[in-house]
C-alpha cells in the first residue's frame, strides 16, 4: 500500500503530542474560517438592505400594487437584513471554508485519495453555486407565482420579512446540497462502494428519495416538489455515468490495491524471467504469494458478545467448583492427613540426631 505523505520530511508525532497536534490545527482552521466569514460580513454590512431588496426581487414582482412586505417584529427591520448579510458572507466563503477543511484532512490520506480530493472539493463548491442559482432564478419565481396567485382574492398577499427569509435561506441551502449528488455517487464508485450497475439496479428507489427530499425541503405544492425531485434524479444519473467513464480510464476503483503492494521480483541464478521473491517457509510463502493481498475495504467479521459471555460464565462456574471441592478437602480429615507428613520428618529428625557421634 502507498505510503503517507510520501513528500513528508519529518515524522508525525504520536500519542498525547499528536492528538494535541490535531487540536491546535483544528483551532486555527476554525479561526481563519470565522475570520474570513467575519471580514465578508463587514464588507457586506453597508449594503445589508440593498442584499434583502435583491433577495425579495422573485416575491415582489408577484405582489398586488402597493404592497410590500410587512414586519412584524419590532426590531426586524434591523436584524433580518444583518441575517440576512451573515448568510451571503457564509455562502461566498463556502470555497475557503472546503479548503480549509481538506487542509486538515490532506495530511491523513493516500497519495492516490489526495489526487481525488482536489477535483471533488472544485467540482462541490461548482455545483454549490450552480444550485443556489437554480433555486433563483428557476425555482423561486414559479414558486412565488403560484402561491401569490392561489390565495383569496380579498386577502391581502403580504408576507412577513423574517419568514420569508428563512423560506429563501432553506431553499438555497437545500438546493445548493441536494446538486452535490453527483460528487456522492462518483466518489462512491470510485472507493469501490458500489458498482454503476448496481446503482442502476436501484434506481427506482433513488427516484423515490428524491421526491421524498423534495417533499421536505420544498412548500407543500406538487410543482415545486417536482423542481427539486426531477434535477435530483438527472444528477443521479450524471453521477452514474462519469463514474463509469472514470472506472474505464483509471481501470477499477482506487481502494482495490496499489502497485506498490505487489511483491518485488528476484532474477533467478540461471537467468530466465523473474519470479517473485518468497521468504519463511516454503508452505507459507506460497500461499502468500499465490494469494491476492487483501484491500482495506474487507470488512472485519463481527464479535459475537453473547458467545463471549457464556464462555464467561461457564469458567467462573467452574472456577466455584473447583472452589468448593478445595474446600471440602480441608476438613478434619484433611488436616490430620496434612499433619501425618509434619509427624514422620520430625521422627527422621529425631533419628538422625541421635546416630550423630557426639550424641552416642
Amino acid at each position: 500500500m502507498s505510503q503517507r505523505n510520501t513528500d513528508a520530511t519529518t515524522e508525525e508525532p504520536s500519542g498525547l503530542a499528536g492528538f494535541v497536534s490535531h487540536l491546535v490545527e483544528l483551532r486555527n482552521r476554525l479561526v481563519k474560517s470565522v475570520a474570513v466569514v467575519f471580514v465578508l460580513f463587514v464588507a457586506l454590512f453597508p449594503f445589508r438592505n440593498d442584499l434583502f431588496r435583491l433577495l425579495s426581487e422573485p416575491l415582489s414582482r408577484y405582489l398586488p400594487e402597493d404592497t410590500g412586505m410587512i414586519a412584524v417584529q419590532v426590531a426586524s427591520t434591523f436584524f433580518i437584513p444583518l441575517k440576512l448579510a451573515g448568510f451571503t458572507a457564509l455562502f461566498i466563503a463556502i470555497p475557503f471554508l472546503l479548503y480549509q477543511l481538506w487542509a486538515f484532512i490532506a495530511p491523513g490520506l493516500y497519495q492516490h485519495e489526495r489526487k481525488m480530493v482536489i477535483p471533488l472539493v472544485f467540482s462541490s463548491t461548482v455545483l454549490f453555486y450552480i444550485g443556489a442559482a437554480f433555486a433563483y432564478f428557476a425555482v423561486f419565481p414559479i414558486v412565488f407565482g403560484f402561491l401569490a396567485g392561489t390565495g383569496p382574492a380579498e386577502v391581502s398577499y403580504a408576507p412577513d420579512i423574517n419568514e420569508y427569509l428563512s423560506f429563501v435561506i432553506t431553499l438555497f441551502f437545500a438546493f445548493g446540497f441536494v446538486f452535490e449528488v453527483p460528487v456522492a455517487v462518483v466518489l462512491l464508485i470510485l472507493i469501490g462502494v458500489v458498482t454503476p450497475e448496481q446503482l442502476a439496479e436501484k434506481r427506482r428507489y433513488a427516484i423515490l428519495v428524491a421526491f421524498i427530499i423534495g417533499a421536505i425541503f420544498t412548500p407543500p405544492d406538487i410543482l415545486s416538489q417536482f423542481m427539486m425531485a426531477i434535477p435530483v434524479w438527472f444528477l443521479y444519473e450524471l453521477g452514474i455515468i462519469i463514474g463509469r467513464m472514470l472506472l474505464r480510464r483509471q481501470g477499477g476503483p482506487l481502494m482495490a490495491g496499489d502497485a506498490d503492494d505487489e511483491p518485488p521480483t528476484e532474477p533467478p541464478p540461471g537467468g530466465g524471467s523473474p519470479k517473485p521473491s518468497t521468504s519463511g517457509s516454503g508452505a507459507a510463502a506460497s500461499e502468500d504469494t499465490a494469494t491476492p493481498r487483501r484491500h482495506e475495504t474487507e470488512k472485519e467479521e463481527d464479535f459475537d458478545f453473547d458467545r463471549a459471555f457464556d464462555e464467561i460464565e461457564r469458567e467462573q462456574q467452574s472456577l466455584d467448583e473447583t472452589r468448593k471441592a478445595d474446600e471440602t478437602d480441608t476438613g478434619p480429615e484433611g488436616e490430620k492427613a496434612a499433619d501425618e507428613p509434619q509427624g514422620s520428618d520430625r521422627k527422621k529428625d529425631d533419628e538422625d540426631e541421635s546416630d550423630r557421634p557426639g550424641n552416642r
